[in-house]
Formats: structure tokens, C-alpha cells, sequence
């Protein structure tokens, strides 16, 4: 009889190979970006996925200014912060975010779609978010990431 041992290898800090990727958010709807950027940073298009390693890819975003939102959003997408004083509930919509800090519209769509806990807290270190088509990260030579690869 012919016994086949198979082995569930989980992936650890040594083992896993992380690569750099750039993804252009040109003209790209701000939730299906997001959730494919998460899959990436995650790590879970990889078959050595192992879920409490960090076994993603560092993600350089570029163009974050030319994102498009669906429907109404642009004027009725809130962002809520808090001070911790009565009365100190900030508003700020999508467009007066846009016109501030563009990137900041990007990294809080990919940080909702992490997990809540100290491995998305890392996941998102390895985030990087610009506006414009330049980036401080040549040295790491970067492969360009096609988005409708990723399911």
C-alpha cells in the first residue's frame, strides 16, 4: 500500500519571502482597491499563507489623488474622530479630506479591512501611500502589482 504523508508547513519570520509591489490607483474604485491592497499586505494570495504571520508584501500606492468613489460618496462619506471632550466630535467628508491629505483616504480604507489586533497593526506598517507617481523606495526595486490578478 502506497502512503502519502503530507506536511501543513506554517510559515514563520525566517521562512517568509517578502517582496516590494506598486499599485496605481489611477482611475481604481477606493473599496475594491483597498480589499485587494489587504489581501497583498496580508499575504493571502500566497500558497505559504499562514494567518497569524506577517507573510504579506510591502505595497507602495502611488497616484492616491486620482482614486474614484461610486455614487454619492465624494460629499456624503464621513469620517468621524473624537477629541474626548464633550462637543469635540469632528466631521470630515471625503472631498475636504481629499483637498487636505489624500493619502490618509487610502491607508483608512485598507486599515478597515485588516484585522483588528496587533498583526494588523504590523500589516499596515507596510503600507506606503503617495500622491503623484514618485517614491523614496527605487532602491528596493519595486514590481508593478496588476490588480485584476488578485481575486
Amino acid at each position: 500500500m502506497n502512503t502519502l504523508s503530507y506536511k501543513t508547513v506554517s510559515a514563520n519570520k525566517e521562512t517568509v519571502k517578502k517582496e516590494w509591489v506598486i499599485v496605481d490607483a489611477e482611475n481604481e474604485v477606493l473599496g475594491r482597491l483597498a480589499s485587494k491592497i489587504a489581501i497583498v499586505l496580508r499575504g493571502k494570495h500566497k500558497p505559504s499563507f499562514t494567518p497569524h504571520v506577517d507573510c504579506g508584501d510591502n505595497v507602495i500606492v502611488i497616484n492616491a489623488e486620482k482614486i474614484k468613489l461610486t455614487g454619492l460618496k465624494w460629499d456624503q462619506k464621513e469620517y468621524l474622530r473624537h477629541s474626548g471632550y464633550p462637543g469635540g466630535q469632528s466631521i470630515t467628508t471625503v472631498r475636504e479630506m481629499l483637498a487636505k491629505k489624500p493619502e490618509a483616504i487610502v491607508e483608512k480604507a485598507v486599515k478597515g479591512m485588516l484585522p483588528k489586533n496587533r498583526l494588523g497593526a504590523q500589516l499596515l506598517r507596510n503600507l506606503k501611500v503617495y500622491t503623484g507617481t514618485e517614491h523614496p523606495h527605487e532602491g528596493q526595486n519595486p514590481k508593478v502589482l496588476n490588480l485584476n490578478t488578485i481575486k
